[in-house]
């Protein structure tokens, strides 16, 4: 039996392959047509957009795996089936269930594969393409440390202590130096927004200081003048619940709760992580019902479109389900496993009528 499983995992493994091959190149030739827009803004140019494609690879994967595993699994079962083999496989005295074991521990191989990809590899390439990108387009000097956000405006200079999910900054920190690079002006904002065209800055201390000393002076709220801060700049910092690790949400629900912040879009994006592989998982056995349920008899090509329709279908489900738990505030647990728990259902029903 081992050389069955081999055999089986050799064959679904290298379709998967080829299928998750397919889609990245779809997938990063439309990312290029978009990136080639934004070529000729400050030093973004063709060598940066392939860099930047390159480190958005793990990501890419991670988010295609699902679709590929349902429609790779098709594929290399469909093959064996038009060949014959699952048949001789059958007439040999091995169960549907022992191929679809089969069929599932390699699936299970390549998903764990995925998962440390995308909660190793992911966050960390992920965010250093949004960066490198938002730099380069911007043409500004920053700088992301433990102690926020830095960024060089003419002859000033910022820092962000704190840039919220939604576009909104806070502990804002501007300081501004003459010819001669002494500090004339410290300026701290207690928080701003982009209205406009322009920065709002609210709860403001201004201490200028003179050769007389230091004077300062508290205003209720001012616009950010003549300032080059783009904030598109601040996308590369934000943080982006779907670019974090299981661990790194945990810890950043925990310090919004702290701080008597909501949560709940970083508690959904965490439950749909741990559930992750489950979802993966249920995509790799639901590909059993395509080629020994009432599709055996088309052909390959009709099986993945099919496949591709229930992968399109999952995915649509998955942020709709998504949307309607942040906008009803529904349980993040329930909302982030109903997705899979549906096309569960539907692949046992499935296979029923086929074992």
């Amino acid at each position: 039996m081992k050389i069955l499983d081999r055999y089986i995992g050799k064959v679904v493994a290298i379709s998967i392959l080829a299928a998750i091959s397919i889609l990245l190149a779809f997938d990063l030739f439309l990312a290029l047509l978009r990136e080639l827009d934004e070529v000729g803004q400050g030093q973004y140019n063709m060598t940066e957009v392939f860099i930047y494609l390159f480190l958005s690879l793990p990501k890419r994967i991670y988010t295609f795996f699902p679709m590929a595993a349902l429609l790779g699994s098709i594929v290399g079962l469909g093959l064996m089936a038009s060949n014959s083999e699952l048949t001789v496989m059958r007439a040999s005295g091995v169960s549907l269930m022992r191929i679809v074991g089969s069929l599932m521990k390699v699936g299970v191989l390549m998903l764990v594969v995925v998962v440390l990809i995308g909660e190793i590899i992911a966050p960390f390439t992920e965010k250093a393409a949004e960066n490198r990108r938002s730099v380069k387009i911007s043409d500004q000097i920053t700088l992301q440390t433990k102690y926020g956000f830095w960024a060089r405006d003419g002859i000033s200079y910022i820092n962000i202590r704190d840039i919220k999910y939604g576009g909104d900054i806070a502990d804002i920190y501007i300081y501004e130096f003459d010819d001669q690079h002494r500090l004339r002006i410290s300026t701290y904002a207690k928080r701003a927004s982009y209205e406009d065209d322009k920065w709002i800055l609210q709860d403001i201390v201004q201490s200028r200081i003179t050769s007389q000393g230091v004077k300062s002076q508290r205003v209720a709220r001012a616009v950010l003048e003549d300032t080059l801060l783009d904030p598109g700049l601040l996308d590369a910092v934000i943080v982006r619940p779907e670019h974090m690790s299981i661990w790194n949400l945990y810890q950043y629900i925990n310090y919004l709760k702290s701080n008597g912040q909501t949560a709940e879009k970083f508690q959904l994006a965490y439950w749909t992580k741990i559930f992750a592989p489950i979802s993966m998982a249920v995509m790799i056995f639901l590909a059993a019902p395509f080629v020994f349920g009432p599709l055996r008899s088309v052909g390959i090509g009709a099986r993945i479109l099919v496949g591709t329709l229930f992968g399109i279908g999952f995915n649509i489900i998955n942020k709709g389900f998504s949307n309607l738990g942040v906008v009803y505030d529904l349980n993040p647990v329930m909302s982030a496993l109903a997705p899979s728990l549906v096309f569960l259902v539907i692949a046992v029903i499935m296979m029923r009528r086929v074992y």
